[in-house]
């Protein structure tokens, strides 16, 4: 016990302040970490769906041009002028179908990456929200009185924002 007070540490004190990281330490972990994680498990999941559907569009896209070139084998089987019917109307009915499934499949692309990108920027303010709120309550554990809470997240906000990657 001497030793410890001749380094200058209470050990009452430093028992107290342990006490509190660990609690604060739980807070954290309860409150941002565990809902962040599910955010991006969900986030992670939703991403995942709109690959197999593009995936599926594509195995879609390919199967009608197989059917595309079985078509143009029984043309040619039938007869010269009914191969050069048939040579037409299967190569417009190909370039159709997949000018019509590039235009599903980069639409549907579109609208996954405004999807990810919208849920993205919703998760973003989400968080610093949550983590200027933390932070105040903590700050207000700590301190043990009651901040200005508008005048600390605008603080906040403006820090966060400063420092917020660019995006590309």
């Amino acid at each position: 016990m001497e030793g410890l007070s001749s380094l200058g540490i209470n050990l009452p004190s430093l028992i107290a302040q342990l006490i509190a990281f660990f609690v604060l330490f739980g807070l954290m972990y309860a409150v941002a970490y565990k809902p962040i994680l599910r955010m991006l498990d969900e986030r992670s999941r939703r991403i995942k769906e709109s690959m197999d559907q593009a995936r599926q569009l594509k195995e879609q896209t390919t199967k009608a041009e197989a059917e595309v070139t079985k078509q143009i084998e029984a043309g040619r089987k039938e007869g010269q002028e009914i191969v050069a019917r048939a040579m037409r109307s299967s190569e417009e009915v190909r370039q159709k179908a997949q000018q019509d499934a590039r235009q599903e499949g980069e639409a549907l692309i579109a609208k996954a990456r405004t999807e990810i990108q919208r849920e993205r920027d919703e998760a973003v303010t989400e968080i610093r929200k949550e983590f200027a709120d933390l932070a105040i309550t903590a700050a207000e554990k700590v301190i043990d009185r009651s901040l200005d809470k508008e005048a600390h997240r605008d603080l906040i906000d403006k820090v966060l924002s400063e420092t917020k990657p660019k995006q590309g």
